[in-house]
Formats: C-alpha cells, sequence, structure tokens
C-alpha cells in the first residue's frame, strides 16, 4: 500500500508546475498564439496584495459578507431543491408538473436573473442570496431526482410486504438510497453557489469577495483580481469537500469503489 507522504506527492509537484509556469509566462509575457500574458500579474506581485488586502482589515468584512450570501443561498437551495427532486422522483404527476418549467428555467444564466431579481426583492441583499440559490437550486434538485429514481424498486416492494407504510419506505428506503446521489448535488451545488457569487455581488454591495474582485477589474489592479479568484477558488473547494466529508459521515454504508 502507498504510504501517506507518498500519496500527496503528485498532487503537490502538478500545483507546483501550475505555479512555475505561471510564473515564466508572467514574469517573461508569454504571448501563447492567442492568449498572451503582458498584463498577468506574478505570484510574487499576487502574494504581495494578498498581504495587503490581509492588513487593510477589510478581509473578514468581506469573508463574512460572501459567506453569509452563499450559505443562505445554499441552504435554502438545498431545502427546496431536496423537496422538490423527492416529489418529482417519486411522482408521475409531481414530475409532469412541476418538471417541464425548471427545465425551461434550468439553463438560464446567472447574470440573466440581475435584472428581474432587482424587481422581485426589496433589498440588494436578498437579491444576492437569490442569486446563489439559483446557482445550487439545479445540481441538487437534478441529482436527488436522480439518485430516487435509481432506488431499487424491489427494496420498496420488499419493504411494503413487510408492512411498511409510505413514511417509512420514504425515510427508511428512499432517502438511505438516494443519499450518495444527494450529496453529490450538493457538494456540485456548493461549487456552482460560490461560481455565482461575482454575477450576486455584481449587482450592489460594499463588502464580499465577489464584490471586490469586481471592483478590482474595473480599477484595473490586476493582483487583486487574481487574489479574489483564488479566495473564491479555495472557499469554493473548501466548502465542497466539507460538505463531501459530511455526507461520508451520514452515509456509513456507502463507499465509493477505489482507484487503481
Amino acid at each position: 500500500m502507498t504510504s501517506t507522504p507518498w500519496r500527496w506527492l503528485p498532487k503537490a509537484a502538478s500545483l507546483l508546475l501550475c505555479l512555475l509556469f505561471w510564473q515564466l509566462a508572467a514574469s517573461q509575457h508569454w504571448n501563447l498564439w492567442l492568449v498572451t500574458f503582458a498584463n498577468v500579474p506574478t505570484p510574487g506581485s499576487v502574494v504581495q496584495a494578498a498581504l495587503g488586502l490581509a492588513d487593510s482589515g477589510k478581509l473578514a468584512r468581506h469573508l463574512s459578507a460572501s459567506l453569509t450570501r452563499v450559505f443562505e443561498g445554499y441552504l435554502a437551495a438545498a431545502v427546496v431543491g431536496i423537496g422538490l427532486g423527492i416529489a418529482i422522483g417519486r411522482s408521475k404527476w409531481a414530475e409532469d408538473l412541476l418538471l417541464p418549467p425548471l427545465e425551461v428555467i434550468r439553463p438560464i444564466p446567472a447574470v440573466a436573473w440581475i435584472p428581474l431579481a432587482i424587481l422581485m426583492f426589496p433589498s440588494s441583499e436578498l437579491s444576492m442570496i437569490f442569486i446563489t440559490f439559483t446557482g445550487a437550486l439545479f445540481p441538487v434538485l437534478l441529482n436527488t431526482v436522480h439518485g430516487v429514481e435509481g432506488v431499487d424498486p424491489r427494496l420498496i416492494a420488499s419493504a411494503r410486504s413487510l408492512g411498511a407504510g409510505r413514511r417509512a419506505i420514504l425515510l427508511e428506503v428512499i432517502l438511505p438510497g438516494a443519499a450518495p446521489s444527494i450529496i453529490t448535488g450538493l457538494a456540485i451545488g456548493m461549487g456552482t453557489s460560490w461560481f455565482c457569487l461575482v454575477t450576486a455581488e455584481m449587482i450592489s454591495g460594499q463588502y464580499g469577495i465577489g464584490y471586490y474582485t469586481w471592483e478590482s477589474y474595473t480599477i484595473q489592479n490586476y493582483a487583486d483580481i487574481v487574489v479574489g479568484m483564488l479566495l473564491i477558488g479555495v472557499l469554493g473547494m473548501g466548502s465542497s469537500l466539507l460538505v463531501k466529508r459530511l455526507g461520508a459521515l451520514f452515509t456509513p454504508w456507502h463507499r465509493p469503489r477505489g482507484k487503481a
């Protein structure tokens, strides 16, 4: 069996290679056909910008605002997505009634919701939470539907033959069987919530990582743009990993197959 330090070696090497490429391309102003690195900041200038943001005292305020918006929108999407997914996966009537309008709405990008969100909600804060909600909703919904529909009908029939009612079948057969797929949807939904954050914070606001990134773009602080991008990436990755770890605790019966 491979030891733990060696297991992390390829991951560390891939990150170092990416940093090396970034450093060379930015410092040497590479021009690779359609892509130019003439204005791309070097890793060193990005680190300096990150330290400057931390020293300014605004980082905590930016993080607090973004985390609040993301998690409020995400939790609402999780409740609505799982509820609708179970209904659609279990009921043909619910599928015919709910799925067509949801499928029409699903391809609409988050940025297209901005004008309507401003009109629908009395505050910009609620508008931003709504944008993150739309980002997380459909991954959760579709994975829940897939998980519920994928439960073996023989398990449901066996539970019925043993006298289980609808509630017992839902709680003891359907939800445990669909849980791995639901958790996958929750992890993807968390990532898409962060993806939509910049769009959400374009609406309005004085604080937030997405707002900080967009403001840096408008005033052409290139290093700060990368700082904002990396913060969103790290927070999104960490949040998705947290959801997966919590999901693994709640589904001890499910273990993904190991990779060769």
